[in-house]
């Protein structure tokens, strides 16, 4: 178990030849930020004190060997490996992907075993992680193996929420992915993390279609017509705030999607390329769905920047924020569902 009272953030290091490291230090330089959490990162304090000299930081950090060993007030280091690293930024190397996942396995192994309360990942390389023992296209397929629950990739930004139907299908494949079932467990999903993480009691959800203008009363695809409308409705009759299919090449120009408080996209570049673009920078991507929190920054390794100190923090200080507040969010959430009396005892207050 955790051995302090602030929230624990666990981080798993990703990529050293990227930007994780960087950005890393640069979001807990600010000592604040202590205040509200006990960061341990998952990886060596050589690594991180490499880090730390070439990027010319003043950051502090308490190496540990086990988890028992955390201090509050300190930027703890769990050290995950002892062998040296050659680290080459900008590099994609297999070797490297290999450290990037000893990271990753020994902290959701903390996560599960709730000696952390959330987890932050860094940006890994999702080519050069691929061995024999480890064949998932990422983090969120990895962890939904490894954690309770159904996985969804859900964009998160102030009031914007963008999840997703299809998250690493090929195009080609997208239509034969979209079945009823599919799409009511993605909604419930959304749904229930909406009230459970996000204290929205009953959340307004919208739904992109699968084709251009939803398909044109069939003459550009059928599958709108034949299989999202009709569980949209379905979804509807029992009781959730469920809209659409809207056709996506005009819902976020007309600012439609501030009318909602989530919108799932029927595929990947359908949802992220508008989210992005309205959010780059400052935008999480959040594991909505599992038994633990997870959160990650917006952006990937960013190998053409590397090592050069230019990187920009905010997204991933953002996704160490959101976790904290989901996972409070979620633990009053379960805190009053335990405990009925004292739900009924606020809401007479208010």
């Amino acid at each position: 178990m955790k051995q302090t009272e602030n929230i624990v953030v666990g981080i798993s290091i990703g990529d050293l030849n990227g930007i994780g490291g960087e950005i890393v230090l640069k979001t807990f330089e600010d000592p604040r930020i202590l205040d509200f959490c006990t960061p341990v990162i998952f990886a060596s304090i050589k690594v991180m004190s490499f880090f730390k000299t070439h990027f010319k930081s003043e950051i502090n950090f308490h190496s540990i060997k086990e988890l028992s060993q955390l201090v509050q007030g300190k930027v703890n280091v769990l050290n995950c490996w002892q062998e040296p690293v050659k680290i080459e930024f900008g590099k994609e190397d297999t070797k490297i992907g290999a450290f990037a996942i000893k990271s990753l396995e020994a902290a959701t192994k903390a996560l599960k075993e709730e000696a952390i309360d959330v987890l932050v990942t860094a940006p890994i390389n999702k080519s050069n992680i691929q061995s024999e023992a480890f064949k998932f296209p990422g983090h969120t397929d990895y962890l939904a193996q490894e954690l309770e629950g159904d996985s969804l990739m859900f964009m998160i930004n102030d009031g914007l929420r963008v999840g997703l139907l299809t998250d690493h299908v090929p195009v080609k494949d997208i239509a034969t992915h979209i079945t009823p079932q599919l799409i009511e467990k993605k909604i419930a999903t959304v749904y229930e993390s909406l009230v459970k993480d996000f204290k929205i009691q009953k959340p307004k959800i919208a739904v992109l279609g699968i084709n251009p203008h939803t398909g044109d009363n069939g003459v550009i695809g059928n599958e709108d017509d034949a299989v999202l409308r009709p569980t949209l409705q379905k979804i509807k009759e029992g009781g959730k705030l469920v809209y659409g299919p809207y056709a996506a090449d005009s819902f976020f120009g007309s600012n439609n999607y501030k009318n909602f408080d989530a919108i799932i996209a029927s595929y990947h570049d359908q949802g992220l390329i508008p989210f992005k673009t309205l959010s780059f920078g400052q935008g999480v991507n959040f594991t909505a769905g599992l038994s633990k929190v997870r959160t990650s920054p917006d952006h990937g390794t960013a190998y053409e920047i590397a090592g050069k100190g230019t990187a920009d923090e905010n997204s991933f200080k953002e996704a160490v924020y959101s976790a904290m507040k989901i996972f409070k969010n979620r633990s009053e959430y379960e805190e009053l569902t335990a405990n009925p009396l004292k739900k009924a005892s606020r809401n007479e207050r208010r």
